[in-house]
């Protein structure tokens, strides 16, 4: 079989590392021996666990087969330095592997080549797919969460909208539940289950009390919980601090307020962490702050379900790196927008987006657009 099999193969075992390896990227690796057998198989595991390569390796040994003289197919360059675990370069020489194919290069500064480097300074054969290929492609989108974090120093950033034909949100009165049906709304949820965290504004939490959780699709972890609450006016009893899954509130310097210090300590006893932000030129909480601190926590994709003034706030600023809206075939009428966006003067203004992939869900039309050439970074 061709190596466009094997990576393929590769690239599905790499899904299932979706939800599991945060904020190491999503990996799979396929031994091939000579003959074209299957020698071993294996997916990143979540973080401090093996990385694919080893994983294939294992799976190798305990089948009593031997990994000499295969071939491994890896969707990540190996990584070449010591993390949470030994380099997987390494671990690949030795076990005689004689030749590895490559679906793309990691640019984590502490590999960026290293890997494919040493492999070839030890007699490896290592074959890079062409950055434009099909599976190198695949292989980005996969992981441009953890690619925009060591690119970009932040996270990709997923703005999660449901609303009717006519663009409503939600009821003049704040009824929502329900605009679409069953299969948009687990959508969502897997939607969440993928991302490292989950976002919201302080008027989203005071008006639906939300829980941000993932709970309508199997998950092996929750993601992480954030709000942006300048004056602290999350409430301790919120449906979002409960467990499992942690939660980072941001918020601005309170100074010598007695009632926000009170707030924040009831904050503290339900387990939040509380992270001072600085101001925008508006006083809120800089959006910018918060993306630069998720990127320090290991956050990859960052999935935001918020109101139309903080989508608003994140579209005007450029922020935006993919739109997930999902559309009901229905007209509300009067009633809350997806954007409260600044007016313009001129069309040529508007902000512009390229679809990038429309899916019925049901009697639901899901639309994933981004700004044009977003991901090329």
């Amino acid at each position: 079989m061709s190596d466009k099999h094997f990576i393929s193969h590769a690239l599905t075992l790499a899904r299932q590392a979706i939800g599991l390896s945060d904020p190491n990227p999503r990996v799979g690796c396929v031994l091939v021996s000579g003959s074209g057998e299957v020698l071993g198989q294996g997916h990143t595991q979540e973080a401090g666990g093996p990385h694919a390569e080893v994983m294939a390796l294992r799976d190798c040994r305990a089948r009593g087969l031997s990994p000499s003289g295969a071939t491994a197919y890896v969707t990540l360059e190996p990584c070449s330095h010591h993390g949470r675990t030994p380099p997987c370069a390494d671990a690949l020489l030795a076990a005689g592997v004689v030749r590895v194919v490559v679906a793309l290069l990691d640019p984590n500064p502490q590999v960026a080549g290293e890997g494919v480097g040493r492999l070839r300074a030890s007699g490896i054969a290592v074959d890079v797919l062409p950055i434009e290929d099909e599976q190198a492609l695949a292989a980005r989108e996969l992981n441009l969460g953890f690619l925009s974090r060591m690119v970009r120093g932040r996270p990709w950033m997923r703005l999660k909208i449901a609303a009717s034909l006519d663009g409503r949100t939600a009821l003049d009165n704040g009824q929502s539940q329900w605009i679409t049906g069953p299969a948009a709304r687990a959508d969502g949820h897997a939607w969440r289950a993928r991302a490292s965290a989950v976002l919201t504004g302080i008027g989203t939490v005071l008006d639906d009390d939300p829980r941000l959780d993932v709970r309508e699709v199997p998950t092996a972890r929750q993601p992480l919980r954030a709000v942006l609450d300048s004056a602290w006016r999350t409430p301790a009893e919120a449906r979002l601090l409960a467990p499992p899954g942690e939660v980072v509130l941001y918020g601005l310097d309170a100074g010598l307020d007695p009632a926000a210090a009170t707030r924040q300590k009831a904050l503290r006893d339900q387990g939040a962490q509380l992270t001072l932000a600085p101001p925008n030129a508006r006083s809120q909480v800089d959006l910018n702050f918060v993306l630069q601190d998720l990127a320090t926590r290991g956050v990859n994709e960052l999935h935001v379900e918020a109101g139309a003034r903080l989508n608003a706030a994140f579209i005007e600023q450029g922020l935006v790196d993919e739109v997930l809206l999902y559309l009901a075939p229905k007209l509300m009428g009067p009633g809350r927008g997806l954007a409260a966006l600044s007016p313009l003067a001129d069309l040529s203004q508007a902000w512009a987006f390229s679809f990038h992939d429309t899916t019925l869900l049901g009697d639901d039309l899901r639309v994933i657009a981004r700004p044009p050439g977003r991901a090329r970074f």
